[in-house]
């Protein structure tokens, strides 16, 4: 059983993604970024192609730098296990805990560009539903917390 934040974690979650057309709702099913996640002092790189998130792996600061990514989500530990924890309780989202009701109820916006490119962090809200879909994929997995 895959703990998150973890490398296993996120490859479970990115083969279930792939394998069901059904969680590829938003914007038509197609994301084309380069997105970073940072969980505490966990970080990750997931690249979505198309309909597919095609990679996923861990990633340090500098891989996550200016022209690396498109833009980052941050949130604190505590944020993300809510969210993980409410989507396997509820077998998705509900409407407190997705990424886009977590940011419009934050002080600061939990995505950024760490080239402080605002075009480049629009893309968080273009295809913010994809990334929504990929992590309620993670329903269809048994999860452990750190």
């Amino acid at each position: 059983m895959p703990s998150f934040p973890s490398q296993e974690w996120f490859e479970e979650v990115r083969q279930v993604y792939n394998s069901d057309s059904s969680l590829h709702s938003g914007g038509g099913g197609a994301c084309h970024t380069r997105a970073g996640f940072e969980i505490g002092k966990h970080r990750y790189l997931i690249v979505f192609d198309g309909e597919q998130c095609g990679e996923v792996r861990t990633a340090s600061p500098e891989e996550l730098g200016e022209e690396a990514v498109d833009f980052i989500i941050g949130m604190s530990p505590k944020l993300w296990r809510d969210m993980i924890a409410n989507i396997q309780a509820n077998s998705k989202a509900d409407l407190q805990h997705t990424l886009n009701s977590i940011d419009l109820s934050s002080e600061e916006s939990i995505a950024f560009s760490p080239m402080d490119d605002q075009y480049r962090q629009d893309l968080f809200y273009r295809y913010n539903q994809n990334f929504q879909d990929y992590f309620d994929a993670s329903s269809r997995i048994e999860t452990t917390f750190d």
